[in-house]
């Protein structure tokens, strides 16, 4: 089954839709949101033998976890230098060390799952549009001297064999990421929990929860969950429905396409099986799908809610400036899903109160980091650690409301031209 089919071709799904809630149920945990982080903290929880339900408003993975680019990669959105400045240098190299173990955690469920439509592919390029052989080199020591991680410097001449683009100077390799699919991989994810006795309710939005009481009372139209934990995971389309989470994230858009198969032209540009990633701060990334067939494009982010105009052209733009000879590369379909930011742009992970947790903006780098965030949040609530504590110093910071969305959008504006004046020095 093709990505298209997968995802927007009527009847396709791979689940059957799952009930909504009806009636009253008691459990242990209930996790409020049926994305990557809410699905990992409910089969960590479930694995350990503790009863839990998952509400999610739509259906699992609808929103950003299932329409991402699907990169899985060690690292935070939040740059290492900016964490260190904040966090101290110790403290930083253990938020880096559990970004790696949230690489681990997706590979091996990969592994234990058996998820063959998940279609695991290793390897991702981070190219730049720029001269930088030296930074390139320093990073790639220091992260083999620091965290005993191995990547390769790429050449001009040597990433030119693997993109033929006239925009890249040098990359580098990280043969231990892998890109995937990503709503594939949260329907395996769903269908586990299930296995070990956890319920997944779909089409249940939360209307409302009472959370100043031993036993939390999570309501839907149709039903009531009692529960002594409640975890908050449901990302950029958490609306309303918990202030101190409202005014604390940005909900931002970000934007995919699918080209349609056209294997031979592709190659003509594309001659690697890995994902590839510029390090742009406004930047795009994109792999080949369907056995080469297809380019997935992601790229670009808005604090516009909907979905624009001319959303295919805008990223087929984009892939035109970088490979020339795709002009004549029609776009099959285009998407985009709301991701949710803190101002600090880490992640949002911890304690509201007695019994209440959140496990939320994971914008940016996702794939790896919710997979964590779901791990440290369930060993909190089983009484095995308090590695949450880590990302205590990145709480819950107001957004700025109307005026922190025009800040984020200015600050993305400010990021493209910075790369432009950069990639023009070195053009």
């Amino acid at each position: 089954m093709s990505y298209v089919e997968t995802f927007y071709r009527p009847g396709a799904a791979a689940d059957r839709p799952r009930p909504a809630l009806a009636g009253r149920l008691e459990v242990e945990v209930a996790v409020v949101g049926g994305g990557l982080s809410g699905l990992t903290t409910a089969l960590e929880l479930a694995r350990r033998g503790r009863s839990v339900a998952v509400l999610e408003a739509q259906r699992v993975a609808w929103g950003a976890s299932g329409r991402n680019g699907g990169f899985v990669s060690p690292g935070w959105a939040c740059g290492y230098g900016t964490i260190r400045r904040a966090v101290g240098e110790a403290a930083a190299k253990e938020l880096h060390r559990l970004s790696m173990e949230g690489v681990r955690i997706v590979a091996g469920n990969l592994q234990a799952l058996a998820v063959p439509d998940a279609d695991p592919v290793p390897g991702i390029l981070s190219a730049v549009r720029y001269e930088a052989t030296q930074e390139l080199k320093k990073q790639r020591d220091w992260l083999e001297r620091e965290f005993n991680y191995r990547t390769e410097f790429k050449t001009r001449e040597e990433l030119a064999e693997l993109v033929s683009s006239p925009c890249y100077h040098q990359a580098l390799y990280n043969s231990n990421g892998f890109h995937f699919h990503p709503l594939n991989y949260a329907r395996a994810l769903a269908r586990e929990i299930e296995r070990l006795g956890g319920r997944i309710f779909e089409g249940s939005p939360v209307v409302a929860l009472e959370t100043d009481r031993p036993d939390k009372l999570v309501r839907t139209q149709g039903g009531e969950i009692h529960a002594r934990h409640v975890v908050l995971a449901s990302g950029g389309y958490t609306g309303g429905l918990v202030p101190a989470l409202a005014r604390s994230f940005l909900p931002i858009a970000t934007y995919v396409m699918l080209t349609r198969p056209a294997p031979e032209l592709i190659a003509t540009a594309i001659r690697t099986r890995a994902g590839i990633a510029d390090d742009r701060r406004a930047g795009d990334y994109y792999r080949l799908v369907d056995g080469g067939q297809r380019i997935l494009w992601g790229g670009k982010i808005t604090t516009r809610t909907s979905e624009p105009r001319r959303l295919a052209e805008l990223l087929r733009k984009t892939m035109v400036a970088t490979y020339p000879q795709l002009k004549d590369l029609p776009v099959d379909i285009a998407w985009s899903g709301l991701m949710s930011y803190a101002r600090h742009l880490m992640p949002q992970v911890g304690r509201l109160k007695d019994g209440v947790w959140h496990c939320t903006a994971f914008g940016g780098h996702g794939l790896n980091t919710t997979a964590i965030g779901g791990l440290v949040i369930a060993e909190a609530i089983a009484g095995e650690s308090d590695r949450y504590r880590q990302f205590a110093p990145f709480g819950l910071v107001w957004n700025g409301g109307i005026a922190g969305r025009l800040a984020a959008q200015l600050t993305y504006w400010s990021y493209q031209a910075a790369d432009f004046f950069r990639e023009r020095r070195s053009a």
